[in-house]
């Protein structure tokens, strides 16, 4: 036998929490998924009974009952870059006040891992996705199409697509990096790029128009691997860029981590910044305000975009907003290496 209203593993059930707060099943419900409707000595007391009654929610049953689950997908490329940390972080603050339940993808900028992370979670039914970028194999743009699931894009925009972003422009991104370099007088520019997702691609081409309208583009001076970016690997391409391209005169690197490498290598080499050859990172990430010398970069709004991207999604499930292209930009941090 089993008690009245339990589950037949004798785990307590909604309807007992419910009972002991003295609420219906529908506020209890409420309270617990964190409605802002319900009263907050109501949610304090539905808190209290589940908590004694050890009543621990069943997302499985939830989702069949509302034909959609209480998470938000959010799909990622990478863990290990702290860009992606500072966006997550700021999408789970907004989200879990709503009583969402954010849960995490990492797909390695691989393509076919993103597909494989959309089939599996889609079958979950979500109620939403957040996802970087727009370049996707098309087996998953068909997936995502086929949903119907509510979606935000991060990072980027395309102003072509009637679709909801939040994000900047990567190629002006790129070209401010190529004009900025061009104002202190250099003229042997170098596009310094690893990994290769489409949005360093897009800082690349920004970087190349920039120069191209300047006539200062050499494509000999773009150098490229799709390795990961790391500091090892930056110290790496900037002493070959300089055996192979001794003229040289500045450096754009796609990524911070990167350019930290070349101003390590530099000061190890003897080599100096940014009289030798200026420096300009992207991201702005911890610790470029702090190198030797100080590195000039340009900010991107990681923060800001997850927390944007999380209200736009909140505003299309709500219905109150319609699909919107959000524009946060960037911005160039001068310092002591250009």
């Amino acid at each position: 036998m089993t008690r009245n209203g339990s589950r037949s593993t004798g785990r307590p059930t909604l309807n007992e929490v419910a009972k002991l707060a003295a609420v219906s099943p529908i506020t209890a419900s409420r309270a617990l998924r964190g409605i802002a409707t319900v009263a907050p000595e109501l949610v304090e007391k539905v808190r209290a009974a589940a908590l004694s009654l050890g009543y621990v929610a069943n997302p499985a049953a939830r989702a069949l009952a509302s034909s959609h689950s209480q998470t938000v997908v959010v799909l990622v490329p990478s863990l290990s870059n702290q860009l992606f940390i500072e966006t997550l972080e700021a999408i789970q603050a907004v989200l879990s006040p709503r009583g969402l339940e954010v849960v995490i993808g990492n797909y390695h900028y691989s393509p076919h891992e993103e597909e494989n992370l959309l089939r599996s979670h889609l079958a979950n039914r979500p109620r939403g996705l957040l996802l970087t970028g727009f370049d996707r194999s098309p087996a998953a743009q068909h997936l995502l199409a086929a949903s119907g699931v509510p979606c935000v894009h991060m990072m980027e925009l395309d102003g072509q697509r009637a679709e909801s972003c939040v994000g900047f422009s990567q190629q002006q991104a790129g070209a401010e990096a190529a004009r900025h370099l061009l104002s202190r007088g250099r003229r042997r520019l170098a596009y310094v790029a690893a990994q290769l997702d489409p949005r360093v691609l897009q800082r690349g081409k920004g970087f190349q128009a920039a120069l191209e309208a300047a006539g200062a583009y050499d494509p000999a001076l773009q150098v490229s691997t799709p390795q990961p970016s790391s500091i090892g690997l930056g110290g790496e391409l900037f002493a070959r860029l300089l055996e192979e391209h001794p003229d040289v005169d500045g450096m754009f690197f796609c990524n911070d981590d990167l350019a930290q490498g070349a101003a390590l290598e530099a000061l190890r080499r003897g080599i100096s910044i940014p009289e030798r050859v200026s420096l300009i990172g992207f991201n702005d990430l911890p610790g470029s305000a702090h190198m030797v010398p100080r590195l000039t970069s340009i900010r991107t709004p990681r923060e800001e975009v997850g927390q944007r991207a999380a209200q736009l999604l909140l505003g299309l499930l709500d219905g109150t907003v319609q699909p919107s292209q959000i524009d946060l930009g960037f911005e160039l941090v001068v310092r002591e290496s250009t």
